[in-house]
C-alpha cells in the first residue's frame, strides 16, 4: 500500500520487484525479464535465508500478504457471508460465513485488515470489537449443529483497544469464545496467516489443528507492546521480538502449533496464489484426519491439547 514504509532489509528486494513490474508492463524482451526474475529470486533467497524474529514480524505484516477474503476466494466455492451478532451489530473486522471445499460444506471465520486507507478504517485495521467475536461464535455454533467443520484464519494485531469495545464487553466476548470453542463437537482447523496477536487472535484460535504460515507470528503481545512495558523504550522491539518466541519455528518446537505451511520464495506476498494453494493443501490434509475422529471425542482431545501447552519438568 502506498505510504507504508518498507523495512530496510526488504528495500533492495522491493526495488527489484518494482523494476520487474515496470519491465513487464513496458514489454521488455524475454532476456531482460528472465534476468530481472533471476535477480528477484536471488535477493528473495538471500533475504529470507536467516530472518530474525523482528524481521519475521515485518514479513507477517507485509501489506501484500493474502488476507482472509483472498484465501476464501482462492480456496472455496459457494461462499456466503453472514453478518451480525444478533445482539448489537455487524463487525467488518471479522468475516464469517459458509462455503464449500471440494464440494463439502465448511464454516469459515477470519480477521480482515483491509487493503487501502478507506477499507482499513472500515475493517478497524483487523482489530475486532465484541460483536465480531459474537458473530464468529454464532457461525461456529451453527456449524456444530449441522456437523460442519470450522476453518479459522488468524491475522490481527489484537482485539480493538477502544473504549467502545470495553463498554460492550470485550473481555467477556473473548472469554466466552475460548470456553465455547473448546467444547464444540465439530472439527476446528486454525491457520495463522499473518499476525496472531494476543486474545484478539486466540478468541478464534482454539482448534484441533493449529497451523502457521512460515513467516507468520503468534504471541501474547506485540513486540512494540512488550518493549513499552518491559523496557519503556520502543527501540527495544527487536529484543522483545526475540524474547517472545513468536515465530512459527519457535512455536512448533514448543508444541504450541502442529504444522508450518511453507511460503513462496520471499514470502506469501511474492506469490499469493501459491501461498493460498499451500494453505489449501494443508487444510485438506488436516480435515481428512479430523473427520475420522468421533464428534464427541474432539472436545476431550482439544482440551488435552491445550492443557499440555506450557508443561515443564524440573530435574
Amino acid at each position: 500500500m502506498a505510504g507504508t514504509p518498507t523495512p530496510p532489509f526488504l528495500a533492495a528486494l522491493e526495488d527489484l520487484r518494482q523494476r520487474l513490474s515496470e519491465a513487464e508492463r513496458g514489454g521488455e524482451g524475454r532476456g531482460e525479464l528472465v534476468r530481472l526474475r533471476g535477480l528477484v529470486d536471488d535477493e528473495a533467497r538471500r533475504v529470507t535465508s536467516d530472518l530474525t524474529p523482528w524481521q519475521r514480524c515485518c514479513m507477517a505484516r507485509h501489506v501484500e500478504r493474502p488476507y482472509t477474503l483472498d484465501f476464501i476466494r482462492g480456496m472455496f466455492t459457494d461462499w456466503v457471508e453472514l453478518h451480525g451478532d444478533r445482539t448489537f451489530s455487524d463487525d467488518p473486522a471479522i468475516v464469517a460465513g459458509l462455503a464449500r471445499l471440494d464440494g463439502e460444506s465448511v464454516a469459515v471465520v477470519g480477521h480482515q485488515k483491509g487493503r487501502d486507507t478507506r477499507d482499513r478504517l472500515y475493517r478497524n485495521f483487523g482489530q475486532p470489537r465484541p460483536e465480531g467475536y459474537r458473530k464468529a461464535l454464532r457461525i461456529m455454533m451453527m456449524a456444530e449443529k449441522f456437523a460442519i467443520p470450522i476453518v479459522s484464519f488468524i491475522d490481527t494485531q489484537g482485539a480493538s483497544p477502544g473504549i467502545d469495545a470495553e463498554e460492550r464487553g470485550q473481555a467477556e466476548a473473548i472469554a466466552r469464545n475460548l470456553r465455547e470453542m473448546a467444547a464444540l463437537e465439530t472439527p476446528i482447523v486454525v491457520i495463522v496467516t499473518g499476525e496472531g496477536g494476543s486474545g484478539g487472535a486466540l478468541a478464534i484460535g482454539v482448534g484441533d489443528r493449529i497451523m502457521m504460515l512460515e513467516h507468520s507470528i503468534y504471541s501474547v503481545i506485540s513486540p512494540e507492546g512488550c518493549a513499552a512495558i518491559l523496557w519503556k523504550d520502543q527501540a527495544e522491539v527487536q529484543q522483545a521480538a526475540s524474547a517472545l518466541r513468536l515465530t512459527a519455528q519457535d512455536l512448533l518446537r514448543l508444541g504450541v502449533i502442529d504444522e508450518i505451511i511453507p511460503e513462496p520464495l520471499g514470502g506469501a506476498h511474492m506469490d499469493p496464489a501459491l501461498a493460498i494453494r499451500n494453505v489449501a493443501g494443508a487444510l485438506r490434509r488436516s480435515l481428512a484426519v479430523l473427520r475420522r475422529i468421533k464428534r464427541d471425542e474432539l472436545p476431550r482431545r482439544r482440551f488435552a491439547k491445550f492443557r499440555a501447552m506450557g508443561q515443564f519438568s524440573e530435574r
